[in-house]
């Protein structure tokens, strides 16, 4: 006979008992080794990443180990012989009249030489990986600014080339020991085609080619970009241009304002430092002929006859950079007076989107101006040029900007003469007279102090 159906079950709940309590006792193991291995896992990846973030900061803070050099402001190099009376053309190019060369108390390395120099493309690497994390709410005085530097009009060919063979091609940089490895940025003006082929322009007075031993002492030097929108890049036809572009992107410098088609010319270069994103644009007012003008499947510049072009790549960049530098070859040749269309340029840069224009090309420095609380800087003059007996000419500087993420940029100017292929930097008197004058071709509300800060009242 089997039990009552109630003494069935209470032996069923007898025995379920102790299954009960060990299920409540292996559930409760298992969620408190859950907790222990979540906040072993928190704990250690917490001080892996404090870890991380001490050594990027401790590596922000060291020095570049470049030595700094110095030049001794009493024995500047002092050209000799005499120099041709130069006619303006059409074309608007500087003679390639200049003095015999003279030789410096410093002692040159080999032609070519990159020795204690960083690469751009490094330069961007180390930016990148030392960089804080943005913060687009964050603009107060303790956000991070970069320090840029702006040089005129450069090129390597004809006597300035006899000097560099004779002298070291790491001669134009001489006097300026480190500088434009302590910065953020440094771009120039390249208005030569870089290369050892092409053919030249037949219907140009001054038509240059210089040598790509040039670009190997510039990378060295810290140049980091340069603007090829100008009216001497296609001297040596495409194929020269395709040359210099070429040339540019093995020594890892940067390069906006021509390209192998229209979308490459007039596309931004983009850069990080210092957590603050660049964006580099190059356009030119003034070229031979029209078919220079970068097209769909033709090498060129980025044209700015009509502006329709240039102004869409500056709202773009707007939208994807912190801070949209342009820089613009323009106006009339050892003019310091404005063209109109200067004018007009800049400020439709401004009003797309730019926070900061640097021009080119009249080989004269040109006032200074701020309009929407950004500043335009009409005209750098020559820095690595020949020499032309035009003194206006030789007057040139350093220009330094130093902006915010958002854009507000400090202007401060360093006076150097522009030598036959090297740029000499100036002092007391001398100096003075370069800021003045600038100062006298700005806008009446723009002054220079004798330390070359530029402000506006």
């Amino acid at each position: 006979m089997y039990p009552p159906r109630s003494q069935r079950n209470e032996g069923r709940k007898k025995a379920r008992k102790p299954k009960i309590g060990k299920a409540w006792i292996i559930t409760n193991l298992v969620l408190l080794l859950m907790i222990v291995g979540l906040f072993g896992y928190y704990y250690i990846f917490e001080r892996d990443s404090s870890a991380s973030l001490a050594e990027n900061a401790q590596y922000s803070q060291t020095k570049k180990n470049i030595p700094t050099g110095s030049a001794n402001d009493d024995e500047y190099p002092t050209p000799s012989g005499s120099e041709e009376v130069v006619n303006e053309t059409k074309e608007s190019t500087v003679p390639d009249t200049s003095s015999s060369p003279v030789t410096t108390p410093y002692t040159n390395a080999s032609e070519g030489s990159s020795s204690g120099a960083k690469s751009s493309s490094e330069k961007d690497r180390q930016a990148q990986e030392n960089s804080p994390k943005k913060d687009a709410n964050n603009d107060d005085g303790n956000s991070p600014a970069v320090t840029l530097h702006f040089i005129g009009d450069v090129q390597f060919s004809g006597k300035v080339e006899q000097r560099l063979e004779q002298n070291g091609f790491d001669f134009p940089y001489q006097y300026l020991g480190s500088l434009f490895h302590k910065d953020d940025l440094t771009i120039a003006n390249l208005e030569t085609p870089v290369t050892t082929n092409g053919v030249g322009a037949l219907n140009k007075t001054y038509v240059y080619k210089s040598s790509p031993k040039a670009l190997t002492a510039m990378a060295a030097a810290g140049i980091d970009a340069v603007n090829l929108a100008n009216n001497h890049i296609l001297d040596q036809g495409t194929s020269g241009l395709l040359d210099t572009l070429n040339y540019l992107d093995e020594k890892g410098i940067a390069h906006a304002g021509a390209g192998r088609n229209a979308k490459e010319a007039y596309a931004p270069h983009y850069f990080e430092r210092n957590g603050i994103k660049i964006a580099l644009l190059g356009a030119t007012r003034v070229m031979p002929e029209a078919n220079w003008n970068a097209g769909a499947q033709q090498p060129g510049v980025a044209g700015a006859y009509d502006s329709t072009a240039i102004v869409k790549s500056i709202r773009e960049a707007r939208n994807q950079a912190d801070l949209v530098i342009v820089v613009a070859h323009w106006g009339k040749e050892r003019a310091t007076a404005l063209e109109s269309h200067q004018t007009e340029l800049s400020h439709a840069f401004i009003d797309a989107g730019a926070d900061l224009v640097v021009g080119g090309h009249p080989h004269v420095l040109q006032g200074m101006e701020q309009y929407k609380g950004k500043w335009i800087a009409y005209s750098t003059g020559n820095f690595i040029f020949s020499k032309s007996t035009v003194p206006a000419t030789w007057d040139t500087a350093i220009f330094q900007a130093t902006c915010t993420r958002n854009g507000d940029c400090k202007m401060k100017l360093t006076p150097y003469r522009a030598d036959l292929g090297q740029p000499i930097p100036l002092k007391d008197a001398e100096a003075s007279k370069i800021l003045q004058k600038v100062a006298a071709l700005s806008p009446s509300n723009v002054s220079i102090g004798v330390d070359g800060t530029v402000s506006v009242q």
